[in-house]
């Protein structure tokens, strides 16, 4: 049966499972933060179920426990930090620090991050650069999981990117996509729940569509708005992977795979917003976009336009205070996590399924 378990549970189990394979605490409670994150704001294809991928990475070595990204250029506005095969969130956040402090003293900065892995959700990213200000685009690339538009071999990454901005009284307006229809974590999350994914998420191997995720797992996931998604993720290739001297295409591993370097790559664009505007008036034009987009007339059945970012929002503020569902095969996971690590098991409470 699946589990409801608090936040604070899950943080305090993520974090001391990561720090008992060798990663700093600080480092560890920040790639804790990121999955349980995700789980706050529905999104659990980027949660806990990835936790084993982590460590199992961790454990094998191709992660490196202590993150020490390095300078490979520093042209002021622009950077370029080798990641080392350290963990990818330690690596984005700190990309996010130099991104903000050379916005601010340059107008806009861009970082370049070569040799990273994957980061979870690249809004947890985006909304920490609004939250200081900035308007911040960060795009990354990922394992091949598309075929090229007219291919049917996977040779092409989702490559996810985010937009955030400061939105005034209305906290952080953001977006993050990946470039095909769903995330891939989606799929595996359909998975774990012993359930069927939609029509148009996926094909098999031999470029069927199917709703059985298991095949989906093994085929190919289908891009968004058809050629459009394909070249879009295409181009984040040449921007995340290419542009950075990181691995691209066929060169990228995903954090499903327990004993291969990713060499992932990202780009983070910092704009700082007072190098281009007053930042109150900044903020009141923006609300006022946020409030004419809520004012739509709502289609039938539509009870709210909502703008992005705002589902998160709420949901987190729901999750918060009943809990998180972890279905059984995450569960089962966490518990052999637990016995493997000798941490305590979150508390929980078991639900209907």
């Amino acid at each position: 049966m699946p589990h409801l378990v608090g936040a604070p549970e899950l943080l305090r189990f993520a974090t001391a499972t990561t720090q008992a394979h060798g990663v700093p605490a600080r480092d560890a409670e920040l790639l804790a933060h990121t999955l349980v994150t995700a789980e706050l704001w529905g999104h659990p294809s980027h949660g806990m179920l990835r936790l084993p991928w982590y460590l199992d990475r961790l454990a094998n070595g191709a992660m490196t426990p202590v993150t020490e990204p390095a300078v490979v250029s520093d042209n002021g506005a622009v950077l370029v930090l080798d990641g080392r095969d350290g963990i990818g969130q330690v690596i984005t956040d700190r990309a996010v620090e130099l991104g903000v402090e050379r916005a601010r003293r340059h107008g806009i900065s861009a970082v370049g991050v070569r040799n990273s892995g994957h980061f979870g959700t690249a809004a947890y990213f985006t909304r920490k650069a609004a939250e200081r200000g900035c308007v911040a685009i960060l795009g990354t690339n990922g394992s091949p999981a598309m075929a090229p538009w007219g291919g049917r071999e996977k040779r092409v990454g989702a490559n996810p990117w985010s937009i955030a901005a400061p939105g005034g009284r209305h906290g952080v307006v953001v977006t993050d996509i990946a470039n095909t229809g769903v995330a891939r974590g989606k799929i595996y999350h359909a998975k774990e729940r012993g359930e069927p994914i939609p029509e148009g998420w996926a094909a098999d191997a031999d470029g069927v569509p199917t709703t059985d995720p298991r095949r989906a797992v093994e085929g190919l996931i289908l891009p968004m708005g058809g050629h459009k998604g394909y070249a879009i993720a295409f181009m984040f290739d040449v921007l995340a992977g290419v542009l950075t001297g990181s691995g691209f295409g066929t060169g990228v591993v995903g954090p499903y795979v327990p004993d291969a370097r990713s060499g992932c790559g990202h780009l983070l664009i910092c704009l700082d917003v007072r190098a281009m505007a007053d930042q109150d008036e900044f903020a009141r034009r923006v609300e006022t976009l946020v409030e004419q987009t809520k004012a739509t007339p709502t289609a039938p059945g539509v009870s709210e336009v909502l703008v992005p970012g705002e589902p998160e929002t709420r949901t987190a503020e729901r999750l918060r205070a009943e809990g998180v569902r972890v279905v059984d095969e995450t569960w089962a996971s966490l518990t052999r996590i637990a016995a493997d690590t000798g941490v305590a098991l979150p508390a929980a409470e078991e639900v209907a399924a």
